[in-house]
C-alpha cells in the first residue's frame, strides 16, 4: 500500500491559491518570508510512491501555470514545451535563490534534487500550447538579430537559450525590465543586453516577439 504525505504539496496550494484571490485577502492572509522548503519523500526503495510525489508537485505547477499549459494569467510564462537544459537551470537558480520569486522558491525548493530533472523533462515533452485568442502581429525592432543569437530563428529557442515566441507580453516586458535594472541577476548576457536597451525599445521587442 502507497503511503503518500503530501504537506508540503498542501502548503503550496494554499500559497498558490491566496495569488489569486483578492489583494484584500492576500494582504489579511499574507505569509510569512519564504522559508526554503523540506520536499516531501518516498521511502526508500518505493518507486511508486516515489512517482505519486513527484506527479502531486506537478500538478501544483498548473495552478499557476495551466493544466493545458495556458498560464492563468499573461504575466506567468508559459513552461509548456520549453526547453529541458533552460527549465533545469531555472529551477536550480530558484532553489539557489539566484532568481527570485516568492511562489517559484517555495515550489523549487519543495522538489529534491533528484526530482529536478524529471519535472524538467515533463515539462519539456510538452506541447507548446495553441493561442486561445488571435494576437495581432507587431513589426520586427531592430534587436531582434541580437536576440535571435541565442534564442534562435523565429525565437523558437534551442540550447542557448529558451523559446520566446508566443509568450505573454507582460511576462516579457517585466522579465526584461527586471534584467535591465538588476533585479533579475541569473543571466549576465542578459543582464548587459537589456540595459543596452531603452524602455521603448524593449517594449517593442517584447510586443512583437509575443505576436509571433
Amino acid at each position: 500500500m502507497i503511503k503518500v504525505r503530501f504537506p508540503i504539496v498542501v502548503g503550496v496550494l494554499i500559497a498558490l491559491g491566496l495569488l489569486a484571490a483578492p489583494a484584500v485577502y492576500r494582504t489579511a492572509l499574507a505569509a510569512p518570508a519564504h522559508i526554503p522548503e523540506v520536499p516531501a519523500v518516498a521511502q526508500p526503495g518505493n518507486a511508486a510512491e516515489a512517482e505519486a510525489i513527484l506527479n502531486a508537485k506537478l500538478l501544483v505547477c498548473g495552478t499557476c501555470h495551466g493544466a493545458e499549459g495556458r498560464p492563468k494569467t499573461t504575466s506567468t510564462p508559459i513552461i509548456w514545451g520549453l526547453q529541458e537544459n533552460y527549465l533545469v537551470k531555472q529551477l536550480h537558480d530558484f532553489q539557489k535563490g539566484d532568481r527570485k520569486n516568492d511562489v517559484m522558491n517555495w515550489m523549487a525548493t519543495a522538489l529534491t534534487q533528484a526530482e529536478v530533472a524529471p519535472a524538467a523533462a515533463y515539462f519539456a515533452k510538452k506541447s507548446w500550447p495553441a493561442r486561445s485568442t488571435p494576437v495581432a502581429s507587431a513589426p520586427a525592432p531592430a534587436a531582434v538579430a541580437v536576440c535571435q543569437i541565442c534564442h534562435q530563428q523565429d525565437f523558437v529557442g534551442g540550447l542557448p537559450g529558451p523559446r520566446l515566441a508566443g509568450q505573454g507580453y507582460e511576462y516579457l516586458v517585466e522579465a526584461m525590465r527586471r534584467f535591465a535594472d538588476g533585479e533579475r541577476t541569473n543571466n549576465n548576457d542578459m543582464t548587459q543586453i537589456m540595459k543596452a536597451m531603452s524602455p521603448a525599445d524593449r517594449e517593442a521587442l517584447a510586443r512583437y516577439i509575443s505576436s509571433l
